[in-house]
């Protein structure tokens, strides 16, 4: 496989090497794509985190088990207030 990654990263890439940091440019361009690919998982364990809290939000409402919005509205306006120097 070939590819252009551009004269910037090219020779960030070279530096690497140069530093002995990695053995060759083809051990940065790996490196790079394990930390994409890390980068990818977190988020998408994010996102199902997120998922699952949106998903017990609307079975807590489906529940009966509602919170009256103005009065939490008050009640963190009230907390923002005393943390505030």
């Amino acid at each position: 496989m070939n590819v252009s990654v551009g004269k910037d990263f090219e020779e960030f890439a070279k530096r690497k090497v140069a530093s002995g940091d990695y053995a060759s440019v083809s051990e940065v361009v790996r490196d790079g794509l394990r930390l994409l690919r890390e980068k990818d998982l977190i988020l998408e364990a994010r996102l199902q985190a997120l998922r699952g809290d949106i998903q017990t939000g609307i079975d807590q409402a489906d529940a009966g088990q509602l919170l009256d919005g103005p009065q939490v509205m008050a009640e963190l306006r009230e907390l923002i207030k005393k943390r505030k120097p």
